[in-house]
């Protein structure tokens, strides 16, 4: 089974048990007051693996089954037989660095929770926008794809715009975070990327 599976396959099984067990919900989900009064910073990982509910989950896990199996190819190339070691680990600090903005933005509010794969998820599909930027991709199922650079720069812009406007029970700083961090990680471990991905875009024509 592949890395990209058994993430999904681990998720789907926490977000289900958390669903039927409220203790566990509680334990896990990423709650700054707590992570901040109690060091409970454990929370910053394990609210990766738990979701809201079904379409929640759904949406998540199928964008990572869509665009894990390419980085995982990456990987392979890049670093042979330790590559599951490192996308795992890769996986795991995306999700711990896209909370880190939220935790500390929310560390003195008690009400504050946030929970989801978005900050994994984000960091693997603009980790694979940076190898393939004109690769198509469907939006809420629309039938008509964005290249992956244009969708990558609005879904920053937008991240950011509704995480400064605030009032929204969306983590959009996880999504903004987790998506950077994803792009400057990939840049850090294989810097050859970038004249690839300058390179595709300028052969790039709309019609």
């Amino acid at each position: 089974m592949s890395v990209t599976l058994i993430i999904i396959v681990v998720t789907v099984i926490v977000s289900v048990a958390a669903w039927n067990n409220y203790n566990l919900m509680d334990r896990w989900i990423m709650n700054p007051y707590q992570v901040a009064s109690r060091g409970q910073y454990y929370r910053l990982i394990t609210s990766g693996f738990l979701h809201a509910d079904w379409g929640h989950l759904f949406f998540n896990m199928l964008s990572l089954y869509f665009f894990g199996g390419f980085i995982e190819q990456v990987f392979d190339m890049l670093f042979n037989n330790n590559a599951p070691v490192f996308l795992i680990g890769f996986y795991l600090v995306a999700i711990l660095v896209s909370d880190i903005p939220s935790f500390l933005k929310h560390r003195n509010d008690p009400g504050y929770n946030s929970l989801g794969a978005s900050g994994g998820v984000s960091a693997i599909i603009f980790a694979a926008i940076l190898f393939r930027p004109l690769t198509p991709i469907y939006f809420y199922f629309i039938p008509i794809g964005i290249p992956g650079f244009i969708f990558g720069a609005l879904y920053l812009a937008y991240s950011y715009y509704e995480s400064k406007r605030g009032g929204s029970h969306v983590n959009h700083d996880a999504h903004f975070y987790g998506a950077l961090f994803g792009v400057l990680l990939m840049i850090v471990i294989y810097p050859a990327v970038i004249p690839s991905f300058i390179e595709q875009i300028a052969g790039w024509r709309p019609f």
